[in-house]
């Protein structure tokens, strides 16, 4: 019995110092100090802050547009002949024309806020502005489209710079949705400028972002809004620094639907007229639309210099007189030089020299 009770006792002793050495590892909480719990780490009347995005600070803002037009364009009204499922005119694919306001196919859609009306063309000492009125959706008055412009700085028919912005929705200049694109590797036209190439060359149109990643250099290089005296117009602007001094150009003007992309540019130099389809049911090889579709464009305007016709993507000159020229005399200052184009797509020249 004595014999049993020491091997208890000795048993006993042996748990306790296996316990006792277990716990050597972990401290105590002291007297002062409480246990660590979620509670304890985070009392109720500590403030959270989540992480927050800088706040971008804007210096210069866009006001008015200018009194003075610098270009004026008009465009087809595709809503006269909607019910017919297609267009009246001014689609011609091979010369980078489009009038397509419309789904792909059947053509039984019509999209009115992506069917351009008027173009107008403004600049003034710190911005150029780029205004654009669509035919609109009278049930919504949304701009629910893409609208942009095209600079061709050296008139060779080839965009340098391209300004876009998506989804307008404010009457107050915003710089949400909007993009700076500038062709880089200048790939835009492809081998022959605005004219559709025999064999498509695969560049890479617009590919350099400028503007609207959210790092930009300059946070105040380009704005949009929907104008505050109609719904169906949107206006774009751009600061006049991108143009690097140059007073003659050429600007053409844009609306597309979710698939227009920088990176399609020139459009008829990214797939064949057959993928892409026609509008004109006079084209019957190529009726309906196709691949391409929600799409529609102006006629560049000539800016600061009287064109003589053959610039690539400027819309025909009107015919005048028998031995008379249509446009004003070429002796005109280019800053009295103003250029429209009526709703025929002809060219209109004046010169507003005092």
């Amino acid at each position: 019995m004595k014999k049993n009770i020491n091997k208890f006792i000795s048993l006993s002793l042996f748990v306790f110092l296996v316990l006792s050495a277990c716990n050597l590892g972990k401290a105590a909480p002291s007297a002062t100090q409480a246990p660590v719990t979620e509670a304890a780490a985070l009392p109720a009347d500590t403030p959270t802050s989540a992480p927050t995005e800088a706040v971008i600070q804007h210096v210069l803002i866009p006001g008015d547009l200018p009194a003075e037009q610098s270009g004026l364009a008009g465009d087809h009204d595709s809503s006269t002949t909607a019910d017919e499922n297609r267009a009246p005119g001014g689609d011609r694919f091979t010369f980078g024309r489009y009038e397509r306001p419309f789904n792909s196919e059947a053509m039984d859609v019509y999209y009115p806020y992506l069917d351009i009306q008027t173009t107008e063309f403004y600049l003034d000492d710190t911005w150029i502005y780029a205004v654009i009125t669509l035919k609109g959706d009278e049930s919504s008055q949304s701009l629910a489209g893409k609208y942009g412009f095209e600079i061709d700085l050296n008139v060779d028919g080839g965009g340098d710079w391209l300004i876009m912005a998506a989804q307008p929705s404010s009457t107050e200049w915003s710089t949400d949705g909007v993009q700076v694109w500038f062709d880089e590797n200048d790939d835009v036209g492809g081998i022959v400028k605005v004219i559709a190439d025999e064999v498509l060359p695969g560049g890479n149109g617009y590919e350099t972002l400028i503007f609207g990643n959210g790092q930009e250099d300059d946070p105040d290089l380009a704005w949009v809004r929907v104008s505050p005296a109609d719904s169906n117009t949107v206006q774009i602007v751009a600061k006049l620094s991108i143009l690097e001094g140059d007073k003659t150009f050429m600007v053409g003007m844009w609306a597309g639907g979710e698939d227009f992309s920088p990176a399609l540019f020139d459009v008829n130099d990214t797939l064949t007229h057959e993928q892409a389809g026609a509008s004109l049911k006079e084209l019957e090889f190529f009726y309906p639309i196709k691949e391409l579709s929600e799409l529609d464009n102006a006629c560049r305007m000539a800016i600061g210099f009287q064109p003589s016709g053959n610039e690539p993507g400027l819309c025909p000159l009107p015919p005048g007189p028998p031995g008379e020229d249509p446009l004003p005399p070429s002796s005109c200052p280019p800053q009295y030089l103003f250029c429209y184009y009526d709703n025929y797509r002809n060219l209109v020249c004046v010169c507003r020299q005092p």
